[in-house]
């Protein structure tokens, strides 16, 4: 990787973090080499269903941030132990850049005692058991490759982060692929400390590349980015494809059945049937879902007068089901 600028920084914001990558891939005639660390936070594929794949009641809860990126791919759970590393490279068609970029990265490992190995499509796995995954995106005559490796990641709250809620869901969004997965530092004969890990592996990286530190400039036009797209609702939940999303739930009050699609993270076409007894009819209460964004507050406003509609129904009792279930 010669001619390659190595970075790294403290910053934990994953806003800031998957900005850094857009800003150095669009907006930089350099190649660079990025290693990161997140706080808690769950990284979706472009071409996901936010929705569909994020429990986003758990994740408004516990503060973790939920970010689209701009690569393919199942959805992601990152936290501080958890090392992401980026490569933006001049693209080559012919080669296979999975291997390559995943090269440097099974050499550390290999050294440190970790039986690693490329697997598959773009996995690196340890006795069949994923311990980091990839992904990459063109952009003009440059790739941008980047990856996970789990370290000691939090696994129950990675479990919880991305089990939904009971949301059926039909749409044209890539899922997420379960896979077994493990982390490295249960896979060490000799324990090291992230900083160890992270450290070993920035030296690996240096030693084909030079340091170099984002500018005042270069800070200035992520924050930008961060503002304008990565930090956005609209970016993260609201590019979700079109999907038909269905709740159905049993109240004492009756069969509750709530569909609707997502359009731009919008409500639309919102339906709600059951064989409960209504007061007056519940279709226009299923009219003022239209164009409400799915989050669980905008919902509550909604439904905070469903018993001038169904008869004996309660709000919070709804809103529950849909998020907590």
């Amino acid at each position: 990787m010669q001619n390659f600028k190595f970075i790294t920084h403290e910053n934990k914001d994953a806003y800031f973090n998957l900005a850094s990558e857009e800003y150095l891939l669009k907006q930089t005639d350099g190649f660079y080499v990025y290693l990161w660390i997140n706080s808690p936070s769950v990284i979706v594929g472009i071409n996901q269903n936010t929705a569909q794949e994020v429990n986003l009641n758990y994740t408004q809860n516990e503060g973790i941030k939920v970010v689209r990126r701009l690569t393919g791919g199942g959805a992601v759970y990152h936290d501080n132990g958890n090392l992401c590393y980026t490569v933006i490279a001049p693209y080559n068609a012919q080669e296979n850049a999975y291997e390559k970029f995943t090269a440097p990265v099974i050499k550390y490992l290999n050294s440190i005692g970790v039986n690693a190995e490329f697997s598959g499509r773009n996995d690196i796995t340890v006795d069949g058991k994923k311990i980091s995954g990839n992904a990459q995106t063109v952009y003009g005559n440059r790739i941008m490759h980047h990856g996970t490796l789990l370290f000691s990641s939090d696994m129950e709250k990675l479990s919880l982060a991305l089990n939904p809620s009971k949301l059926k869901v039909e749409s044209k969004g890539i899922k997420s692929v379960r896979a077994r997965v493990v982390n490295i530092s249960d896979c060490l004969n000799q324990k090291i400390t992230m900083s160890q890990f992270k450290k070993g592996l920035e030296n690996e990286f240096l030693k084909t590349c030079e340091r170099y530190t984002f500018s005042d400039s270069d800070v200035e036009k992520i924050t930008a980015l961060v503002k304008e797209k990565y930090s956005t609702y609209e970016w993260n939940i609201g590019r979700s494809p079109k999907g038909i999303n269905k709740f159905e739930f049993k109240f004492p009050f009756g069969i509750f059945s709530l569909t609707f699609d997502l359009e731009k993270g919008l409500i639309q076409n919102a339906t709600i049937t059951g064989d409960f007894f209504e007061k007056q009819p519940v279709k226009s209460l299923s009219q003022k879902l239209n164009g409400k964004k799915f989050l669980k507050e905008q919902l509550k406003e909604v439904f905070a007068s469903v018993s001038d509609f169904i008869v004996g129904a309660d709000g919070e009792q709804i809103i529950d089901k849909i998020f907590n279930d």
